[in-house]
C-alpha cells in the first residue's frame, strides 16, 4: 500500500522514468511469448525455439539494468532522518523501491499479453485483429502456465536486481585488533578503542563519573522544559586524537553503536575493473580473430537469418563484457586527462567531476559501447549480405539500444543530483552558470572524443570474422 501511495504521489519526471521501464517490460515480455509461439507454430525444431528463448537475455539484462538506474535516481529511495522515526529505514526503503518496480515491470507484462492475444486473434474488437495468427500459432490453445511463467521473469529478475542494488550496506570501518587495547560500551558489548588505560587510571577519583550521553540529554531536556540554559558539561575521560564527542549525536542515535576511535578511510579514487575490463575485451577480441583465420560453418542461426559461429557469439560477449568492466577506468582516466599540462579553473572542474563520477557513468557507458559497437556491425552484416530485419529483430535491436541509451540518461540524471549541493556552493561563491555549462560540454566532448573511437574500432575487429 505504501508502494501504491508513493508511486501515485510521485513527481511527473519520475512517473515518466517508471513508464519507461513499463514500456520495456512489455517489449521484453512480448519477446518471450514470440519465442513460446514459434515454439507452438514449430514443435519439430525445439533446438531452434530453445535459442530464440535464449536471445530474449540480452533484452531482459538491459531491461533489469534500466530498472536498476530508475529505482536509483527514485526520490522515494532516498534515506532522510524523517523516515528512520516511523520505521522506514534502508532496508524497508529497499524493499519500497523493488516493488515499486515489480508493480511497473507487472504493468508491462501485462501489456505484453494483452498484445499477444490481441495479434493471436483472440482479443477482437481492435484493429490488425489476428495479424501474426499464422506466426503466434492462433489454430493451438495458448499454454497459460507457460505465458505465465515466462511473463514473470522481467518483474522478478528486475525486482531482485532492484533489491541487490539499493540493499543497505554498512560503510562504517572495522575496529582496530591489536592486543591489549579494550573499551567497554552497553551491558554486554565489548569491542576495541584506539586509547589505551594507563596505570591507576580505573582508580583515580571521579574517572567513572563523568556524565554519560544520555545524562545530558536528559538533563537538556528538563532544562528546556524549565525554561533554563542547560549547563555545559566536560568529560573528564581523556579522548585519543581523531576521536569525536558522542555527546553531539542527534538525540535518536544510540553512541554505543558508533565507532569514534578509527577515523573513515579515504575513498577509492582509481577503479580496479580497469586492468581486468582490458584483459576480457583482449580475450574477446582475440577469440574472434581466432575464428576469422579458420573457415566455419554457421552452426547457430542468429535472429533474421544471419549465420553464426558459437566462438564468434562468445567473443562478442567477452568484448561486451570487456567495455562495460573498462567504463568506470576509462572514465576516470578521461577526467585525469583533462587535468594535465596546466589546467585551469574549467578543466580542473571538468576533471574532478569525471574522476567523481567515473563509477556512476562509466559502466553504463561502457555498455552504451558495447551496443552501438555490436550494432554498427549488424547494420553493416546486413546491409552486405541481403537479409532484411525482421519485427521480433527490430523489436530486440531498439530495446537494448534504447534500454542502455535510458540507462546512461538516468544515469547522468542521478549524477546531476548527487553534486547538487556541490553546484549550489558553487554558484554561491560567484561562479557563472556559463561556466558550469562550459564544464559539462567539456566532459560530454572528452567522453565522446575517447569513446567514439573505441566503438569504432572494437566494432571494425568484431566484424572482421563475420564479413569473410
Amino acid at each position: 500500500m505504501l508502494a501504491l501511495r508513493l508511486t501515485r504521489g510521485a513527481h511527473p519526471a519520475v512517473q515518466l522514468r517508471r513508464l519507461l521501464v513499463a514500456a520495456a517490460s512489455a517489449g521484453t515480455g512480448f519477446l518471450l511469448l514470440g519465442s513460446l509461439g514459434y515454439a507452438m507454430s514449430h514443435p519439430d525444431t525445439p533446438d531452434a525455439s530453445l535459442l530464440r528463448l535464449a536471445w530474449c537475455a540480452t533484452p531482459l539484462a538491459a531491461t533489469a539494468h534500466f530498472a536498476v538506474a530508475v529505482a536509483r535516481t527514485d526520490p522515494a529511495a532516498r534515506p532522510r532522518p524523517g523516515l528512520s522515526a516511523i520505521g522506514l529505514g534502508p532496508a524497508r526503503l529497499m524493499a519500497v523501491s523493488a516493488t515499486t518496480t515489480a508493480l511497473s515491470c507487472t504493468l508491462g507484462s501485462m501489456l505484453a499479453l494483452l498484445f499477444f492475444l490481441h495479434l493471436r486473434g483472440d482479443l477482437t474488437g481492435m484493429p490488425f485483429d489476428g495479424a501474426a495468427a499464422e506466426f503466434l500459432a492462433a489454430d493451438k490453445p495458448l499454454p497459460v502456465p507457460a505465458a505465465l511463467t515466462l511473463l514473470t521473469l522481467v518483474p522478478v529478475i528486475a525486482s531482485m536486481a532492484v533489491a541487490v542494488a539499493l540493499s543497505p550496506r554498512d560503510d562504517r570501518p572495522a575496529a582496530s585488533t591489536r592486543a591489549g587495547i579494550r573499551s567497554y560500551g552497553r551491558f554486554g558489548a565489548y569491542g576495541m578503542s584506539a586509547m589505551r588505560e594507563t596505570f591507576g587510571a580505573y582508580g583515580r577519583f571521579g574517572a567513572r563519573f563523568s556524565p554519560t550521553a544520555d545524562s545530558r540529554r536528559r538533563q537538556a531536556a528538563d532544562s528546556r522544559a524549565a525554561g533554563t540554559a542547560p549547563v555545559p558539561q566536560k568529560d573528564a575521560t581523556p579522548r585519543a586524537p581523531g576521536e569525536t564527542d558522542v555527546s553531539a549525536e542527534a538525540p535518536g542515535d544510540d553512541p554505543a553503536d558508533l565507532n569514534t576511535g578509527v577515523l573513515p578511510p579515504p575513498p577509492r579514487e582509481t577503479p580496479r575493473d580497469l586492468p581486468w575490463g582490458i584483459a576480457v575485451l583482449a580475450a574477446g577480441l582475440a577469440v574472434e580473430a581466432y575464428t576469422g583465420r579458420t573457415e566455419y560453418t554457421p552452426t547457430l542461426t542468429m535472429p533474421g537469418g544471419l549465420g553464426g559461429a558459437p566462438s564468434v557469439l562468445v567473443g562478442w560477449s567477452l568484448t561486451a563484457l570487456g567495455l562495460a568492466l573498462a567504463g568506470p577506468g576509462l572514465t576516470h582516466l578521461c577526467g585525469r586527462l583533462l587535468q594535465t599540462v596546466r589546467p585551469g579553473a574549467l578543466r580542473l572542474l571538468a576533471g574532478r567531476i569525471l574522476m567523481a563520477e567515473a563509477t556512476r557513468i562509466g559502466r553504463p557507458l561502457g555498455v552504451v559501447c558495447a551496443v552501438a559497437s555490436g550494432t554498427y556491425v549488424m547494420a553493416g552484416l546486413y546491409a552486405s549480405d541481403g537479409p532484411s530485419f525482421g519485427p521480433l529483430t527490430t523489436l530486440g535491436l531498439l530495446l537494448v539500444t534504447g534500454c542502455t541509451v535510458a540507462t546512461l540518461l538516468t544515469a547522468a540524471v542521478e549524477a546531476r543530483q548527487a553534486r547538487a549541493d556541490t553546484t549550489a556552493a558553487l554558484v554561491r561563491l560567484g561562479a557563472p552558470t556559463t561556466m558550469l555549462r562550459s564544464a559539462a560540454a567539456l566532459r560530454a566532448g572528452a567522453l565522446l572524443a575517447l569513446f567514439g573511437p573505441l566503438t569504432l574500432i572494437v566494432a571494425e575487429l568484431a566484424a572482421l570474422p563475420l564479413a569473410r
